[in-house]
Order: structure tokens, then C-alpha cells, then sequence
């Protein structure tokens, strides 16, 4: 085969990148752009058409420099479109941030099933304003009523901007199956809910696999671009599981637990079966499908988010702070009076009815209080310490994820993203699982990797498995550290939350 080039265009709530691959999976070109939400009266939009102009702007700026034969597409979740029968919007596309009031999803859960019932077949929690596309898309039934009876094809994500470049409506497994409730985990089918919405029709039958091929770009794209017509897109993939699929490659088999940080602190491990204990029922725990279409117990809280809130009312450098010292945190372990809880973001994570605060020797500070500056812990005033006492907080949040998603003696943890360059974070994790090692990986823009991964294995008519041999992601050894009282610190945590 000549030598080519992989587009992949990594498509986040706000920041958007297109990055170019080599055969040899080696990133020769990133570009990145801000593309943020918009909102008209109380609806929020992402701005799709823009994107889309984004889109063919960019491969038309990059075609004279690179070869492109294949456009591979992942993006962030969560998020749907509706065609009708021209190939446009039907209706505006809807933001998960748009929040429909309580009375909505009261109203869901009565005509369409308990949050339980639901979560344990569609392995779908309950989320906030909108971030389940099942109750995105009862919502726009109801004020997009007229519009919504115009609706041909009802896309997810990545599958809008394939159809958009090819013209050929398409699902695959990983998006359909992050907490949309739209399907059943247990039959490997659309769930009852789509019939209680009416939607089958509207709904690709099949899916396909990630790496297959949707189709070539539409001649209008081509002459657009400048791009050859025989190009291929293929069929895309939700963020957090492309992120995952270089690890399930190169692990050969063997068991793991993915950490990836950032806004979100996404926390998976592949499973064989699907099953929740009675008390992770309710919470932010459920299933992903795998490339692969293998269930993903998976945990997330906005630890990102969380880090970011308070460092901002630390006064000091974080990354000055982050470092280790043994002795500061075995002093704060050991006395159990100095805590901060989630949440930032009410109603999510692992704790969904806490509120933000922090509790000092027993007095509560609540976090808009200490925003305002009219109550101010005194552990604030060090910000060492302040920095300490919010890395053990996101620590056992990060336990709890891990003991959710079934972490078992001796496995080992990979951690990727933004904290990876928090050592005291990695090392408390470390604390608690004694027996498993923590590795710091070094795969470089991990979600576009995996996509240009299944952009390759596309165009070359091959399994993604096919390149392990192009797999090669360094794993750091967190080093070790045994905590004296860190159980007892956490089980008054947990007993203050």
C-alpha cells in the first residue's frame, strides 16, 4: 500500500483537535481550536454547524501537505443529533448542560421506569440536566414536538460528523452504550425505552464495529476539500473508550484498571459480566461497551473540576504543592480533623447528595463561603497543607471508583491525563492497595491515538489487534508508600459525608 496519512479529528465539549497520523500510528501534526456552547434562552447548544465548518476547513488547509486516506472521529458524550429527510438538522441540537428542572425527570422516571429498574438493565445511571441521550431525547419530543416528527435518523456524536462527510446514517457500540439507556446490556439489544419513545424506526438496526468503514466522502466534500473521493471514514468512536482501547491491545489479555484524569476522573475496568451490588445502584456507577463490545465497568467523578475550584482559592502553585512529603500527610492522617468534600457539581460523581465544604476541627465551611471570602479555613492559610487535605480527598474518591468497578487483590493501576503529574495523588492511591502497583503511562493524546488506531486498521482491512506491535506505552512505577491511619482517616470521611 502507498504511504498515507490518518485524519482524526478529536471532538471535546469546548476544545476540538485535529491531528495527522502516519502509517507508524506517529502524530506529525496537531491543530487545535475553541469552539464553546451556546445557549438560546434557557436551551444550550453545542455548536454543530461550526464544527462542521472547522472540519472542512481543516482538511482542505492539510490537503496539499498530507495523503489522506482515511478520517477517523471520536468525540466527547452524551450528546445526539436528528436528521430528517434532506440530511439537516430536524431540530437545534440539544447540550447535555441544559437543564430541564426536577419536574422533568420526576416525570421520566414515572412513565419510563424506576432509576434502579433502569440503571440495571440499560447499566445507566442517573445523571443531572441532560447527560443521558434517552432523556435528551424525551425532552426534545416535547418542545421540539412538530420539528420532531420531521426526524429521519436520530445520530450520536461521532456518527453526525461520518454521516455528515459520507452521507450514510450509522451507530457503533461505544456511544450508543455510555449511559443513553437506549440499551439493553443484558439481551445486547436496543432497550424497551426506545419503544416507550417511539424511536426505533429512527434508529440504525445494525451496529457496526468502530473500525469499520461508513463510506467514502460525498463528492460535495470532495471538491470542498481537495481531498481524493476514495477517501473513507469510518465508523467513530466515543472519547473515554478510545481512550481505553490502546491499553485492552497492548495488555495482551491481562487484567487491568484504567485511570484517566481530567474534568472528569474516568475510572474502567473491562468485565466478563454484568453485575452491580446493591449499593452502587443509585450511584455514578455503570457499564461502557468496549471497541470491542465488552462490557466496561466504569466510575467517573469531576476530580478535575474539583482540583481546579480549589486550587483557585489556594494561594499557591499546585504543581509546587503536589509533590510528596511523608510527614505532612501522615500528620494530617493522623489527626482526622481536617477534610474537603465533594461537590463542585451537585447531583454527580460517587457522592451525588454531598455538598461542597470543608469541616475543620468539627466547624463546617461551606465552599461558597470560602469563594466569597466571608469564612476562610485556616488550612488555607498554608497552602501545602490545603493542597495535601484536597489530594486525600480525591484520593478516596478515586478509591471508592476503584472499589466499584471491582478492583481486586494485585491489580495494577494505570493513570493517565492530568494527574498524572500529581505525585502525592498517585502515591495516596498507591496507599491504599498495597499489593497493586500504580503506573504512570505515557501514551501522548491517548483518545486520538485510539482512533487513529481504528482509522488504520479500517484502511487496511485489519483488526485493531493486528498492531499491538505498534503499542508501545511506557508504564512508571508510582513508588510505594504505607500509610499508618489512612483506613481510619477514611472511614471518618466517609462517615462525615
Amino acid at each position: 500500500m502507498e504511504s498515507y496519512h490518518i485524519a482524526v479529528f478529536d471532538i471535546g465539549k469546548t476544545n476540538k483537535k485535529l491531528l495527522i497520523y502516519d502509517p507508524g500510528l506517529n502524530i506529525l501534526k496537531i491543530e487545535k481550536t475553541k469552539i464553546e456552547e451556546y445557549s438560546e434562552g434557557d436551551l444550550k447548544h453545542d455548536s454543530i454547524q461550526e464544527i462542521e465548518r472547522w472540519i472542512i476547513a481543516s482538511l482542505k488547509n492539510n490537503a496539499p501537505d498530507f495523503n489522506i486516506k482515511v478520517i477517523s472521529i471520536s468525540a466527547h458524550g452524551a450528546t445526539f443529533t436528528c436528521i430528517d429527510d434532506n440530511g439537516d438538522l430536524a431540530i437545534p441540537e440539544l447540550s447535555y448542560t441544559t437543564d430541564p428542572g426536577e419536574a422533568f425527570h420526576e416525570a421520566f422516571f414515572m412513565e419510563m421506569g424506576s432509576r434502579k429498574a433502569l440503571q440495571d438493565q440499560t447499566c445507566t445511571p442517573d445523571f443531572n440536566v441532560l447527560l443521558n441521550v434517552g432523556k435528551g431525547i424525551k425532552y426534545v419530543q416535547e418542545i421540539f414536538g412538530d420539528q420532531f416528527n420531521r426526524v429521519k435518523h436520530i445520530l450520536n456524536l461521532p456518527q453526525y460528523f461520518s454521516y455528515t462527510l459520507t452521507g450514510i446514517a450509522s451507530a457503533e457500540p461505544t456511544y450508543v452504550g455510555c449511559h443513553t439507556y437506549l440499551w439493553n446490556f443484558r439481551e445486547n439489544k436496543w432497550s424497551g425505552l426506545v419503544d416507550k419513545l417511539n424511536i426505533r424506526d429512527k434508529l440504525p438496526e445494525k451496529l457496526l464495529k468502530p473500525w469499520d468503514t461508513v463510506g467514502n466522502i460525498t463528492k460535495q466534500v470532495a471538491d470542498e476539500t481537495g481531498l481524493s473521493p476514495d477517501t473513507i471514514v469510518t465508523t467513530g468512536i466515543h472519547d473515554s473508550n478510545a481512550s481505553f482501547l490502546p491499553h485492552i491491545i497492548s495488555s495482551e489479555g491481562k487484567d487491568f484498571i484504567l485511570n484517566s484524569t481530567g474534568t472528569w476522573c474516568v475510572i474502567m475496568h473491562e468485565s466478563e459480566k454484568v453485575h452491580f451490588n446493591e449499593d452502587e445502584l443509585g450511584k455514578v456507577v455503570f457499564y461502557n461497551l468496549s471497541a470491542f463490545n465488552s462490557p466496561i465497568k466504569t466510575a467517573i467523578f469531576m476530580g478535575g473540576l474539583e482540583f481546579e475550584a480549589y486550587d483557585s482559592l489556594i494561594q499557591g502553585k499546585a504543581d509546587e504543592h503536589c509533590t510528596f512529603d511523608a510527614s505532612l500527610y501522615e500528620k494530617i492522617i493522623s489527626r482526622k480533623d481536617c477534610f474537603i468534600f465533594p461537590g463542585i457539581t451537585r447531583g454527580t460523581g460517587q457522592f451525588p447528595q454531598s455538598s461542597p465544604r470543608v469541616i475543620e476541627d468539627g466547624i463546617t465551611y461551606h465552599y461558597e463561603d470560602i469563594k466569597s471570602g466571608k469564612m476562610i479555613p485556616l488550612c488555607f492559610q498554608d497552602p501545602q497543607t490545603a493542597f495535601a487535605v484536597l489530594n486525600l480527598s480525591l484520593a478516596i474518591q478515586t478509591k471508592v471508583s476503584l472499589d466499584r468497578v471491582d478492583i481486586q487483590n494485585g491489580l495494577p493501576i494505570y493513570t493517565e491525563g492530568g494527574f498524572s503529574n500529581n505525585e502525592a495523588y498517585n502515591i495516596l492511591v498507591g496507599g491504599f492497595y498495597p499489593d497493586s502497583d500504580v503506573f504512570l503511562t505515557d501514551l501522548k493524546e491517548a483518545t486520538s491515538f485510539g482512533a487513529a488506531l481504528l482509522g488504520k486498521a479500517a484502511l487496511e482491512l485489519k483488526h485493531p489487534k493486528d498492531f499491538r506491535n505498534l503499542l508501545e506505552i511506557d508504564k512508571v512505577p508510582v513508588k510505594k508508600h504505607s500509610f499508618e491511619g489512612l483506613e481510619e482517616y477514611t472511614t471518618e470521611f466517609l462517615r462525615l459525608i
